[in-house]
């Protein structure tokens, strides 16, 4: 059978070490994958199971794409006499799937020479992917390849027609995908041609197909070459875990402080002891509000920066255009502009909106992208009662003033927005200004990616009350994150209202930040030519 799914020849580039996420970079030197005692006694007993069908329920940080990627690193350096394969990985996210070919490459070199064997470098390429209809589409990717043959190969994305991966496929948070279904049934119709597949996840609702995944394999529906492995945060904890994170951190680790520990992840949760439950022992909910948990926000509003608000009157759109324009700009002058210096020079910079007109607030949220792909917001826009077109104006020129650094924008076209995204994509280009229609499927698929960065320390946030709240809006429903529908009283003027605006702003450039594209050749220098006629385009 051949592969509806097939590498495109050429690499792209070589992926330099600096560029993998910094849970890679942080393995010692001195790290030897071989090495007795490298695993913990879970991760070990993960990567013994040799059914065709794994699925892994688990508690977080229990370190099992680590040891799963350590096993899945031999399988494809070994010969096919020793039962070497192709591996693929698909995660949730672009950085998840550098995550995962960073750890092969770190233990790549080491086992390859115990092999005696060459080994290449990570490579970024392209894979062709073609769905059922014939309609084709190239997926961002990134492989390692072995002198075996084989090699690991992690996806940026999921591929439409998953069944053309042959060999080991690891599926990891499959019950955050946006669909979770259909990943599993074309992942086990995979088996039809041999290999075995992992899937990897943390809960997400009893009703999530993951759960009843699970629940199948365990009364025996895919037979007995199917295993449900179930591992949580104790589990981890017993097998050793803060002492691994003591041995990362080049701490000694004690009694009295793996309590406190223990105790802080715990506590972490709050109230919510359903989702602790679900996320740290693996123990699905019914159903119901998750949101983000308050420790997680609390961590990321590191410092009080500038929320740059401007309220107008009823009144203020009746005043003449040249009028309105020129208070625009001279608003502009006063508060972006100085705000503006806040922005890091060099980093790649994305911006999210959620468009607003009269009862909510707009919020534009400019996000900065450090080469460890950690995000920061050096500032917030609120816009409450603004006119369309002075908003565009406000938000034409943030763009503008971001310049070469500029990787893309993501505004909400929903209802009324459609019109300042659409004029904004016409300005800047189509490719770079992405409008998106909220809806529960793109809540479904890119909301739990926000909320993971949340989990992983990567957000960077201005302290404001405000957001905060905006941000514990958010609320999961029928096990899909979204902003509650009640509106909330704005905290600095309580006659204003907010529902969730700092949070869809803030996954919207998350958005961004996951589909950046190269800054308009006008923004980055080239002066933009205006005066080309319709005959001289059409006749090139």
């Amino acid at each position: 059978m051949a592969s509806a799914i097939k590498p495109l020849s050429s690499t792209l580039r070589v992926v330099e070490w600096d560029e993998l996420p910094a849970s890679v970079r942080s393995i010692p030197e001195s790290f030897d994958p071989l090495g007795d005692g490298v695993l913990m006694l879970h991760q070990r007993q993960a990567a013994a199971i040799k059914a065709s069908i794994i699925a892994i329920p688990k508690g977080r940080r229990t370190g099992i794409t680590f040891g799963t990627m350590l096993n899945k690193t031999i399988v494809a350096a070994s010969r096919k006499s020793a039962g070497g394969d192709n591996v693929f990985y698909i995660g949730d996210t672009k950085e998840k799937g550098l995550e995962a070919i960073g750890y092969c490459a770190k233990f790549s070199r080491i086992i390859a020479q115990a092999q005696g064997q060459g080994v290449s470098g990570i490579e970024e390429f392209l894979f062709e992917d073609q769905d059922a209809d014939g309609k084709t589409r190239h997926i961002n990717a990134y492989r390692i390849r072995f002198a075996s043959g084989f090699q690991v190969c992690a996806l940026s994305s999921r591929p439409a027609n998953i069944r053309g991966l042959q060999g080991h496929v690891v599926i990891d948070e499959a019950a955050f995908h946006p669909d979770v279904q259909g990943v599993l049934d074309a992942a086990t119709a995979l088996l039809i041609w041999g290999g075995q597949i992992t899937v990897i996840s943390s809960h997400n609702t009893k009703a999530n197909p993951f759960n009843q995944f699970c629940l199948d394999i365990e009364a025996g529906r895919y037979g007995s070459d199917a295993v449900v492995m179930k591992i949580t945060f104790d589990d981890a904890v017993a097998n050793g875990l803060f002492e691994r994170v003591c041995l990362m951190k080049g701490t000694t680790p004690t009694v009295e402080d793996k309590a406190a520990w223990y105790a802080k992840i715990r506590n972490g949760y709050g109230a919510r002891k359903s989702a602790m439950r679900e996320e740290l022992d693996a123990i699905p909910r019914d159903g119901g509000s998750i949101g983000i948990p308050g420790v997680w926000i609390d961590r990321a509003m590191r410092e009080v920066r500038p929320i740059l608000r401007l309220t107008l009157d009823d009144d203020f759109v009746r005043k003449p255009n040249q009028v309105r324009e020129m208070f625009a700009a001279a608003w502009i002058k006063a508060n972006l502009e100085p705000a503006m210096r806040l922005l890091m020079p060099g980093l790649q910079t994305v911006v999210g909106m959620d468009y607003a007109r009269h009862r909510n607030f707009t919020e534009i949220v400019p996000l900065q992208v450090t080469q460890t792909l950690r995000r920061t917001v050096p500032f917030v826009v609120e816009l409450q009662n603004v006119p369309t077109r002075q908003q565009e104006q406000i938000l034409w020129a943030l763009l503008r003033g971001v310049g070469a650094m500029f990787r893309g924008a993501a505004l909400d076209a929903t209802g009324p927005g459609q019109t300042i995204a659409e004029y904004t994509a016409d300005e800047f280009g189509h490719g770079c200004i992405h409008q998106v229609v909220l809806s529960l499927k793109w809540y479904a698929e890119f909301m739990p990616k926000m909320i993971q960065r949340f989990e992983d320390d990567d957000y960077d946030l201005p302290r404001d009350a405000n957001l905060e709240s905006d941000l514990r809006a958010v609320e999961s429903n029928n096990g899909i994150p979204q902003v509650a529908a009640v509106n909330r009283r704005d905290l600095k003027e309580p006659e204003l209202y907010r529902h969730g605006d700092f949070a869809i702003a803030l996954a919207m450039a998350e958005f961004a930040a996951l589909h950046m594209s190269g800054p308009p050749e006008f923004m980055s220098g080239a002066p933009r030519d205006s005066s080309q006629s319709f005959s001289d385009f059409i006749h090139g």
